[in-house]
């Protein structure tokens, strides 16, 4: 069999998703690990292909494990600026080291470039418009910030 080389994936940016928070609400915690569910109230959204607001409803549940690392799962919608209405569900990964973490926890504005937070966006949509959305493979990068989170999407070539 001849050796078959297969091209590796490129990244297209999609969009950027400024994700505002409202007050974490501490579910307790648990063997190993807090959970905790914070609101999302709004936001933005721009890109070429996608742009708009982050609607004022949804939420990212959060374990924060003993070590500091955190599963992120979210779940929340934008409305396009020309009205079509997006499905995100957004889970990753937040790790770092310890005193970054901390800071990060306190609610202050820490450089992203000092922590890893990467997460697999889903786009979903019925709007006939952006049906190209539901078929995409999505890798994000992002910061935690006091008051907001920021994600930048790309789209796996």
């Amino acid at each position: 069999m001849t050796e078959v080389r297969i091209k590796p994936p490129e990244l297209r940016h999609l969009c950027s998703v400024r994700a505002d928070l409202g007050k974490p609400m501490e579910k307790g915690d648990l063997p190993g690990r807090r959970v905790r569910i914070i609101p999302i109230k709004g936001g933005a959204v721009t890109g070429e292909r996608i742009s708009g607001r982050v609607l004022d409803f949804g939420a990212d549940w959060q374990t924060i494990y003993e070590d500091g690392y955190a599963e992120l799962d979210t779940r929340y919608a934008i409305e396009t600026h020309d009205g079509a209405l997006i499905d995100i569900r957004n889970f990753g990964f937040r790790h770092g080291p310890a005193d970054v973490m901390a800071r990060v926890a306190a609610g202050e504005d820490v450089d992203p470039a000092l922590y890893y937070m990467r997460t697999t966006p889903k786009l979903e949509t019925g709007d006939p418009r952006y049906q190209w959305i539901n078929r995409m493979m999505l890798v994000g990068t992002g910061g935690r910030f006091a008051n907001s989170v920021m994600i930048e999407i790309y789209e796996v070539l």
